[in-house]
C-alpha cells in the first residue's frame, strides 16, 4: 500500500489502522468533485472499505447539478446570435435540444473562457451582446460578483447557474433516499462561506460533519474524526482543514455575495425544486441580468426532460447509486459519447470512475 505523509508522524497505515481498531461499517457522504477525485485516484475507496467505511458522492459537481433547461437557455441564446462564453466541461452536456457544443457547430456563437473577466474583456471589445454562464457553488459565486461590482459593459450580462450547498443538505435528509452516518463537507466552499453553516444538521439531525481538505491524508483524517464522533455518541461540526478554513470563512467574499446575489428558489438535477438553493442576481444589477435582458429569446424554451432514458445522473447525485451500476456506464455512454453530465464534467462522479477504472483495466 502506497504511505502518504502529512503531518509528523500520520500515514495512511497509522490512520487506517486507528479506524480499525473501532470495527465499524458505516456510510458517509460528501458533496465536492474534487474529494471524489482524490478517493478515486489514490485508491481510498477500496481502503476504507478494508475498514468498513463506504462513502458515496452526493451532489457536489456543479456542472453536473446545472439542469438541462439552463443549458437549453445557453443553446437558446447562442442560436439568436448572442456570445455565450463557458466553462470548457459545460459545452459537451448534452440536452435533449442538443449540446453548447452542437449549437457552437451550426455556428452558434460559443466561447470556452476560464473566468468571468475573460468573457467581460471580450463584451469590452466589441458590439455583440456577451453572456456569461455562471456555474458553481460559494466557491466561485465571488469571483462572479467583483465584477459586477466594479462595472461592465452594457452589452454584457450574467447567466447565473449559482447554487448554495446547504439548501441541497437539507434536501437530501428530507427526501430520505440515502442513509448516511455522517458528512464530508467541502474545504473550498468552506473558506468562503465559514463553518457555522453546517451546524443546523447537527442539531436538527444529530449528524456529525467534518469540513476536509484534498490530499488523500486529510479525507482518511476526516473519517478517522467522524468515526470518533460517532462512537463517542458526538454531533458535532469538526474541521479537519484547519490550515486554509475558518470560523468566519471570507468575510469580504461573503459581503461581495450579499451584494450581488439573492437566494431564490430553483430545481436541481436529480432534485426537485429546492427552496433558496441557487443565486439569482439582485434587482440592483438587472440590466446585466441575461435572464431579463434576453427574456424574449429566454421564454420561448422548450419544457425538456433532464435526462435521455435509462440515464441515471439524478440517482448518483443523491448518492443512490454507484456510477458504476449505472446500466449505460462505459457502454452507450462514456466520456467521447456522454449521456448525461456526470460523464462530461472532471467533477462528475461517473468521468472520474470511468478515468481511473480504464487505468486499472
Amino acid at each position: 500500500m502506497s504511505v502518504f505523509k502529512l503531518r509528523d508522524g500520520d500515514t495512511a497505515r497509522d490512520i487506517l489502522d486507528s479506524i480499525s481498531r473501532y470495527d465499524v461499517e458505516y456510510k458517509f457522504m460528501h458533496v465536492c468533485g474534487t474529494h471524489q477525485d482524490t478517493m478515486v485516484h489514490f485508491g481510498l475507496e477500496e481502503l476504507l472499505q478494508d475498514v468498513g467505511i463506504e462513502i458515496r458522492q452526493g451532489p457536489g459537481c456543479p456542472v453536473c447539478v446545472t439542469t438541462g433547461t439552463e443549458i437549453g437557455a445557453g443553446i437558446a441564446l447562442a442560436d439568436a446570435g448572442v456570445a455565450v462564453c463557458v466553462f470548457g466541461d459545460m459545452i459537451n452536456v448534452p440536452t435533449p435540444i442538443g449540446s453548447l457544443a452542437d449549437a457552437k457547430s451550426r455556428g452558434g456563437d460559443v466561447r470556452i473562457v476560464y473566468s468571468i473577466t475573460d468573457a467581460v474583456q471580450m463584451a469590452s471589445s466589441e458590439e455583440q451582446d456577451v453572456v456569461f454562464m455562471a456555474v458553481g457553488f460559494e466557491t466561485t459565486a465571488p469571483t462572479t460578483a467583483v465584477p459586477l461590482l466594479k462595472g461592465v459593459p452594457e452589452n454584457f450580462s450574467v447567466y447565473s447557474c449559482h447554487r448554495i450547498v446547504p439548501p441541497a443538505l437539507e434536501a437530501i435528509f428530507q427526501m430520505g433516499e440515502v442513509s448516511v452516518d455522517g458528512f464530508i463537507q467541502p474545504g473550498h466552499v468552506s473558506a468562503i462561506t465559514g463553518t457555522e453553516m453546517y451546524e443546523p444538521f447537527s442539531t436538527r439531525y444529530r449528524m456529525p460533519q467534518v469540513i476536509a481538505g484534498f490530499e488523500p491524508l486529510d479525507i482518511l483524517m476526516a473519517c478517522h474524526m467522524l468515526v470518533r464522533q460517532l462512537e463517542e455518541g458526538r454531533a458535532e461540526v469538526e474541521n479537519e482543514y484547519r490550515r486554509l478554513v475558518r470560523k468566519e470563512g471570507n468575510p469580504k467574499a461573503r459581503e461581495m455575495m450579499a451584494k450581488v446575489f439573492k437566494e431564490e428558489d430553483r430545481s436541481w438535477r436529480g432534485f426537485p425544486v429546492i427552496p433558496s438553493s441557487a443565486l439569482g442576481l439582485r434587482d440592483d444589477f438587472s440590466q446585466h441580468d441575461a435572464r431579463i435582458v434576453h427574456e424574449d429569446i429566454l421564454n420561448d424554451l422548450p419544457e425538456m426532460d433532464e435526462e435521455p432514458k435509462g440515464c441515471r445522473c439524478g440517482e448518483v447525485l443523491r448518492g443512490i447509486i454507484r456510477s458504476e451500476e449505472c446500466p449505460m456506464f462505459g457502454r452507450s455512454c462514456d466520456p467521447q459519447s456522454p449521456r448525461g453530465p456526470c460523464m462530461v464534467s472532471r467533477e462528475g462522479s461517473c468521468n472520474i470512475a470511468f478515468r481511473y477504472g480504464s487505468l486499472q483495466r
